[in-house]
């Protein structure tokens, strides 16, 4: 039986056709382009789709504040993308960016800091590559109204 042509276009068109969530996401995966090394996962909604395309910064939507926010605008570590690409049925993008400082708002390089370890019956995490490049407390320190 073979799939459906809409999936054929797109699986194997060269149309942009981002399929968004029901929440109007897609998932962004982070990796460093001189390395390959997973930085971290984000979401992107269509306007931090269109603004990444159009200034090759990375742009994210926080599903927890409900806001478009540009990579290191507040801590000055930033994301600019060298390439882009999207999966199989474009409902992820994965972006090989220049990292200028940490990736992770813990201050860390990586978001991915933590290896999962199984030990005497139980999962545990395990710190590895966590050491900080900058200090959240005084980075995202709120400045007052």
């Amino acid at each position: 039986m073979s799939a459906p042509s809409h999936n054929k276009d797109l699986e194997e068109g060269l149309a942009f056709s981002p399929s968004f969530d029901p929440a109007g996401l897609v998932t962004c995966v982070a990796t460093d382009a001189a390395t390959g090394e997973v930085l971290m996962v984000a979401h992107m909604n269509a306007e931090a789709l269109r603004k990444t395309i159009e200034t090759g910064d990375a742009w994210y939507y926080s599903r927890s504040r409900k806001a478009l926010w540009r990579k290191g605008e507040t801590s000055g570590h930033t994301q600019r993308v060298v390439e882009m690409r999207m999966d199989c049925d474009q409902d992820a993008v994965w972006i090989k960016v220049q990292q200028t400082g940490a990736a992770c708002h813990t201050g860390r390089h990586s978001c991915f800091y933590r290896a999962v370890r199984g030990e005497d019956g139980s999962v545990k995490l395990a710190f590895v590559d966590a050491e900080r490049a900058f200090d959240p407390a005084e980075v995202y320190r709120q400045t007052p109204a």
